[in-house]
């Protein structure tokens, strides 16, 4: 059956349920308004709603697969409490591992997916019956799928119980020792780039404007100012780059000289995803 405009936005008011799903419901009950209220509420979705403005910025970073696929996922509760509740933890890791089953990289492509502890619910609609169910607003903030291409392979770290995670994949002669390593060092140093080139040139040229503007503001004559600007782009790199980061194992080297130390002359790291719990919540 046909139901009106109004009485979708009707039962939008009384349950604060997504457009869609008071649509749905309300054809599923017939255009009956209290039925359609019972049907959110069944499937948690009016619970949901009303717990979506409430901040949720504790939770879990959770790591799935191997040295060819893995995935990572940060699902955010409301309290340290409710992350370290078993059934939550449980929910993220079924929620990683369907991230890496299907091969979902992002948000929108993982919630739309049958959720495959219960197939007759989206993973959308699962989160939504998580949240009646515990009591907490619940979001699944950030998704990440790495896949590893000929010559390379992957290594994972989660640091202090899921606060930070990192997926990182780096030439094939690298053992997993050193790439894991390697992870464990992104997780503590926070790099913005794997190597040099992958910096913008309009981060670069923001960073060289500024530089300038400091050192002019020092009354440096022009000539002394572009030597001092491109003393400080240098430790510039030194600072964001992975490759030019000084190695947290080993202060002696960069990161880049450990993992040729390690893998061969030509051996590299070739991308990274960190995701620190919180910074997602909210995207």
């Amino acid at each position: 059956m046909s139901v009106t405009a109004s009485a979708v936005k009707e039962l939008r008011q009384r349950t604060g349920a997504g457009m869609m799903d008071c649509k749905k419901a309300l054809v599923e009950a017939g255009g009956n308004m209290d039925e359609a209220i019972k049907i959110l509420r069944t499937k948690g979705l009016a619970a949901a709603a009303k717990k979506a403005h409430r901040t949720a910025s504790d939770g879990l970073v959770s790591i799935a697969g191997d040295d060819r696929r893995a995935a990572m996922i940060e699902l955010n509760c409301e309290t340290d409490f409710v992350a370290r509740n078993s059934e939550f933890q449980d929910f993220a890791n079924a929620l990683v591992e369907q991230a890496l089953e299907a091969g979902a990289g992002d948000v929108a492509t993982l919630k739309a997916l049958p959720f495959a502890g219960d197939p007759e619910h989206t993973v959308e609609q699962a989160i939504a019956q998580k949240i009646a169910k515990i009591g907490e607003n619940i979001v699944l903030s950030r998704v990440a799928l790495m896949e590893a291409g000929d010559g390379s392979r992957l290594a994972s770290y989660v640091h202090m119980g899921g606060k930070i995670g990192v997926l990182v994949r780096g030439s094939a002669s690298l053992s997993e020792e050193a790439l894991r390593d390697v992870a464990m060092h992104i997780a503590a140093m926070d790099p913005r780039f794997a190597n040099r080139d992958e910096v913008s040139e309009d981060v670069l040229a923001t960073e060289r404007e500024i530089a300038l503007k400091q050192a002019m503001s020092q009354g440096k004559p022009e000539h002394i100012a572009e030597r001092i600007v491109s003393g400080k782009m240098e430790k510039f790199y030194e600072e964001v780059v992975l490759m030019e980061q000084s190695f947290a194992k080993d202060g002696s080297k960069t990161v880049g000289q450990y993992v040729r130390e390690i893998g061969g002359e030509g051996a590299t790291i070739e991308a990274f995803v960190r995701f620190r719990l919180g910074e997602g919540a909210g995207e």
